[in-house]
C-alpha cells in the first residue's frame, strides 16, 4: 500500500480548467470518495491518477514516487493500480475464475501462486460457487463482484473505482455499497472512488471530497461533510439542506424574516447579507405558538405529503422564503394553516460566501 499525493493538479482543455489546482493527500489504506455533480472534474481527476490523461500542471506522487508531472508521466501499466469502470469489462468467453486470474497470467505468475490467490479471493468475495460460470450467466451484482475480485487479486498499491455501481438497480446498488466497504476493510488498499451518489459516498468512504467546478469544495469525514458544511454548494448537494438568507445583527445572530436567529459558525468577518443552512429534519414544526419563542419563526403550510414513516412539508415564512420540513408521520397539518418553526441554534450553520 502507498499514499497518493496530488499537488496543485490542473488539467486544462484550452482556456477551460476541468481540474483546477487540486491538492489532496490520501493516506495509505484509506478509502476516499470524490463526490460531485456531472462536470465537476471528479472523473478527470481519477483518470489523471490512473495515467490515462496527462496533467497541464502539478504532480501526482504514489508513496515517494512521482508518477505524473507535466514533464514526465508513467504509463498506466507501470503505476501498479487497478481500475474498475462503470462497465464491468468482463471477457464473455471466460469463466468467472478465468476472468479473475487474467491479470496474474499477464504478469506470468506461477500456477501454484495463481491457484492460491484465486481460492482466497473467491472465498472473500463469496464467488466460489460461481467460479465455473460465464459473465452472461451472472446478475449485475455478481458481475460487479467479479470485477472487484479481478482488480484486487493483483494486489495493487492503489484501487480506482469510476462510478462502479451506476449500472445496477437501486436494491443491488445498496447491497454493493456495503460489499465494497467490506472488501476494503478486508484488504485495506488505498482506494479512490468516484461517484455522484451521496449515499454511496456516505456508506463507503473514510473521507469525502466534494468537488465543484474543478476544485475540492470541502474534504472531511462523512459526519463532517453532512453536519458541518462550509459552503452553500456543499450544504445543498449533501442532504438537500435548506439555505436561507438574512442580515447579520451581531456575531452569532442573524435577522431572518424579522426574527433574530441565533446561528453557529458565524465569525466576526461575516457581515451584511449571510446564508444559513439547516437540515429539513432538524426543524420542529408546531401547530401552536410556543411560550418560548427563541429561534422560532412563524410560517404557513404550503403543502404536505405523507411518506409513510414521515411527512414532508413545504412552508413559507413572512418574507416569502420557502423551507422543506420533514417530521414524523403523526397528525397532518393542512395547507394554509399557520405554524411555528423551531430552528435550534446549533443546527443553524452560517456559511462562507
Amino acid at each position: 500500500m502507498a499514499s497518493v499525493d496530488l499537488r496543485k493538479l490542473t488539467k486544462r482543455y484550452g482556456a477551460l480548467a476541468v481540474v483546477d489546482d487540486v491538492s489532496l493527500t490520501i493516506a495509505h489504506g484509506s478509502l476516499v470518495c470524490l463526490l460531485g455533480p456531472s462536470g465537476c472534474g471528479k472523473t478527470t481527476t481519477l483518470r489523471l491518477i490512473a495515467g490515462f490523461v496527462e496533467p497541464t500542471e502539478g504532480d501526482i506522487l504514489v508513496g515517494d514516487r512521482v508518477v505524473s508531472s507535466p514533464q514526465r508521466s508513467l504509463p498506466p501499466e507501470r503505476r501498479n493500480m487497478s481500475m474498475i469502470f462503470q462497465s464491468y469489462a468482463l471477457w464473455p468467453h471466460m469463466t468467472v475464475a478465468e476472468n479473475i486470474v487474467y491479470g496474474l497470467k499477464l504478469r506470468k505468475t506461477d500456477a501454484a501462486t495463481t491457484q492460491r490467490k484465486l481460492e482466497a479471493i473467491l472465498a472473500t468475495t463469496r464467488l466460489a460457487p460461481l467460479a465455473g460460470r460465464y459473465p452472461g450467466e451472472l446478475s449485475g451484482g455478481q458481475q460487479q463482484r467479479v470485477a472487484l475480485a479481478r482488480a484486487l487479486i493483483v494486489e495493487p498499491e492503489t484501487l480506482l473505482l469510476d462510478e462502479p455501481l451506476s449500472n445496477l438497480d437501486a436494491n443491488l446498488r445498496e447491497e454493493m455499497r456495503f460489499e465494497i466497504r467490506r472488501l476494503h476493510d478486508e484488504y485495506r488498499y488505498t482506494t479512490i472512488y468516484v461517484t455522484h451518489d451521496q449515499s454511496e459516498a456516505m456508506t463507503t468512504a473514510d473521507v469525502i471530497c466534494v468537488m465543484n467546478a474543478g476544485k475540492i469544495e470541502q474534504a472531511g469525514s462523512p459526519e463532517d461533510i453532512y453536519d458541518r458544511p462550509n459552503s452553500e454548494f456543499v450544504a445543498r448537494f449533501i442532504g438537500m439542506s435548506n439555505v436561507v438568507r438574512g442580515k447579520t445583527l451581531t456575531e452569532g445572530r442573524v435577522d431572518f424574516s424579522g426574527v433574530p436567529l441565533r446561528v453557529t459558525n458565524a465569525s466576526a468577518g461575516m457581515g451584511g447579507d449571510i446564508a444559513v443552512s439547516i437540515r429539513q429534519h432538524n426543524i420542529r414544526l408546531m401547530a401552536k405558538e410556543p411560550a418560548d419563542n427563541d429561534n422560532v419563526v412563524p410560517a404557513t403550510v404550503v403543502r404536505q405529503v405523507f411518506l409513510g414513516s414521515s411527512r414532508d412539508y413545504l412552508v413559507e415564512v413572512a418574507d416569502g422564503t420557502q423551507l422543506r420540513v420533514v417530521t414524523p408521520s403523526g397528525d397532518a397539518v393542512a395547507p394554509g394553516s399557520k405554524v411555528w418553526l423551531h430552528m435550534p441554534h446549533d443546527c443553524c450553520r452560517a456559511l462562507a460566501g
